[in-house]
């Protein structure tokens, strides 16, 4: 069992780290440059420092791939939720802050420790979601994308630092398979319209009907897995969701 007995950095009653020790800005500039290892392409991405006990080396492959990509995944709540609820699902989640990736880290390694064969599936990768996906994903290889609150970018010069942007949707639908989602949800309505928008003007997204959405389990965490979702839900804020299917554009 992982020690935490004089470690002040994890609670000693339920063995995670604790987030005060992890704060980072809530936001950073997807713009600026960030000195961190990038694969070269999908293929030298090392399933082994994720996902050690279902790739025990980095030679063994065993045809399992990422499926979902949890993009700024904040501390990490959709992807613990995510884990049970798609046991045999690789996932991931990509975030740009140093500090918050290191809690991530901490606390799906101590999970595993107190919860042996479970939360194996997922894994945290610090990067830059809007620079380097295609060095992480295969055409075709995702069949979610989770965009949790994003960085709403209000003023109008900033917009281009969005993460859901005309030509952003351009390398998100190369890397979805058809028939993937796409998941946004903010409780800033501007920003919401945005997402919409630009999904809704995109030849490769069509909206899921009410019926798909009521059916599906993950856009019922979308509100509530959340650290931002939760903080949104106890001030009895509105919050604004677009869901959107990768398909295939008319010709």
């Amino acid at each position: 069992m992982l020690e935490n007995k004089a470690n002040p950095t994890i609670n000693k009653s339920t063995g995670l780290p604790r987030k005060r020790f992890y704060r980072a800005r809530a936001h950073s500039n997807p713009l600026s440059d960030s000195h961190f290892p990038i694969p070269l392409s999908p293929s030298h991405v090392d399933y082994s420092l994720h996902y050690p006990q279902l790739f025990p080396s980095s030679d063994q492959i065993n045809g399992s791939k990422i499926q979902f990509a949890d993009i700024g995944c904040g501390f990490g709540g959709l992807l613990i939720s995510l884990s049970t609820l798609f046991p045999e699902t690789l996932m991931i989640g990509m975030e740009l802050r140093d500090k918050v990736t290191e809690y991530v880290k901490e606390r799906i390694s101590r999970l595993r420790v107190a919860n042996p064969g479970q939360y194996q599936n997922i894994s945290v990768v610090r990067t830059n979601s809007m620079k380097y996906i295609p060095n992480y994903f295969e055409k075709g290889q995702l069949s979610k994308m989770f965009f949790l609150f994003p960085d709403p970018h209000f003023k109008e010069k900033n917009h281009r630092r969005r993460v859901i942007s005309p030509h952003l949707l351009h390398e998100y639908a190369y890397v979805l398979q058809v028939g993937g989602i796409i998941y946004t949800i903010t409780d800033v309505e501007e920003l919401g319209e945005w997402m919409k928008s630009c999904l809704e003007n995109h030849p490769m997204f069509e909206a899921l009907s009410l019926e798909e959405l009521e059916a599906d389990p993950a856009v019922k965490l979308l509100s509530t897995a959340t650290e931002e979702g939760q903080k949104v839900a106890r001030n009895g804020g509105q919050t604004f969701q677009a869901v959107y299917r990768r398909i295939v554009p008319a010709s």
